[in-house]
This record gives structure tokens, sequence and C-alpha cells, in this order.
């Protein structure tokens, strides 16, 4: 599928990689919308790129309705919204449970049925759900997040399978540890064992090289990490012990302690 003077959808828009992906998605000649729940940085993230911008609040389900009800004509949606959801599961409340399940993996659901059934009615369009290749290994301190991403990345695989021969796509895209924007970016952790990172724009052509190729499955890391994360799936207990020696509880670690100082 072509980019150009196509109707995009990006959520997570305001973020480091959210406004990487609104360059590039610009630069391939796409009418951008853009949304993100703080209004002042949503308004400079469109005014750089000349995006439409609506305001929404993803943890919220009445905005997630209004969100695909003002984009109804996208042909492209690029479900980039998530939180970071590290921690010790017993260290969350109820309601942080629930904002992190409805921001990571309700909403981007929920729009993709949404939107998806005015794709199909039009025969053409394409979802990306940005997962993470936390979707494909668990670690320690992360099941909260593990789950989101488990979760997502299993839904975007079925409903590629449902979709096929309508004309709609889907592509998941997961990053691996994203340096100089993101999660792990505004932590300051160090990768375990000096694992290699890569850049937002990296992720961006991911995503761009997903839509134009309707590529099932697209692993933005290092080739060290990818191995890794598929050993992970086929042996958990095996990934357990080899995560210990590589210190990845203490990167996780100091990535809460981080998002703790900056809350």
């Amino acid at each position: 599928m072509d980019l150009s003077g196509s109707n995009v959808l990006l959520t997570g828009a305001t973020g480091g990689i959210g406004s990487t992906l609104a360059a590039r998605l610009t630069a391939q000649g796409a009418r951008l919308t853009v949304t993100g729940r703080r209004p002042e940085a949503l308004k400079t993230t469109a005014e750089a790129c000349g995006a439409r911008a609506v305001v929404a609040d993803l943890a919220v389900r009445a905005d997630v309705v209004r969100l695909a009800g003002a984009c109804a004509e996208a042909d492209v949606l690029v479900a980039n919204a998530a939180l970071p959801a590290s921690g010790e599961l017993l260290d969350y409340t109820e309601e942080q449970l629930d904002r992190a399940l409805d921001v990571n993996l309700r909403a981007p659901l929920l729009l993709s049925r949404l939107l998806a059934e005015h794709m199909v009615a039009r025969g053409r369009g394409h979802i990306v759900l940005v997962g993470s290749i936390s979707g494909k290994a668990a670690t320690r301190s992360t099941s909260l997040y593990n789950a989101t991403k488990f979760g997502l990345r299993g839904f975007a695989l079925a409903l590629r399978q449902e979709l096929r021969g309508t004309g709609v796509g889907v592509s998941l895209v997961q990053p691996g540890f994203v340096r100089d924007a993101g999660m792990f970016a505004d932590t300051g952790a160090t990768t375990p064992n000096g694992i290699r990172t890569v850049t937002p724009g990296q992720v961006a052509d991911g995503v761009v090289r997903a839509v134009r190729r309707d590529l099932c499955e697209v692993n933005v890391a290092p080739l060290e990490l990818r191995l890794l994360s598929a050993i992970a799936g086929q042996f958990p207990g095996f990934a357990e012990r080899i995560q210990a020696r590589a210190d990845v509880d203490g990167t996780v670690r100091r990535m809460v302690e981080s998002q703790r100082a900056h809350r």
C-alpha cells in the first residue's frame, strides 16, 4: 500500500518515537491525523508536520470511540501509543492496572475493530500495531507490560488472518531497546550485557516498510536481541536463567526507579 495520499491516523504522536513517526509519515506524503492526550504537546507535533490534531485519552473508553468516529476515513492506522507499565505487579493499584490495559491493549484493539469496518467496506487499508520485543520474551518486573504486548502480538497475528482477502493488511512492528527517545531512553537505563539499541528512525522505517510490503511482523532490533527473543519464546525456562546472568532484572529495576523519580 502506498502511503502517499493516504489518510493516516497516528496514536501516541507526542512521544519521541511518535514525533519521529509523524515526520516520517508526512515525508511519505500521508495526510496525517495525530492524537494524544496533552493538547499543547499535540499542537506542537501537528504544526511541525502540518497534521490534523484530535485530542483523546486512550484510557477513556468514550474518547477511543470518539476518535474512531472522527477518523472514519483513515486508510492506515498506526497504533503507537503505550504506557511503560514496568515494575512489580503488587506495586500497581487497580486503577493503574486498568489504565495500562486500556491504553496498551484495549484501545488499539477497539480502534482496529472500528476503523477496519470502514477499510473493509472500501476494500483498502492497513493497520500497524506497534508492539515490543517484550511481546515475545517475558522478563521479571514487567509482567503487566508483557501481558499487554503478548496480547497485542496475538491479536495482530490473528486479525491479519481474519482480514486476508479483504484488501486490508495488518502488521506488527516490535522495537527492541530504543535510544534517543521513548520509554527506555527516558529512564537513562543501560542495556543488559551491552545489547545494542535502535533509533526512533529505524522504528519509523519499520512502520513504513510494513505498510508498503504488507509485512506480517517486523522486529526492529539488533540480531542478538532477535535471536534471544526467539529462543525465549520457545524455551522460557532457559531464557529465565540467561536473563539472570545478563542482569536483565537490574536493567528493569533501574528503569522502574527512574520512572518513579519522574512521576
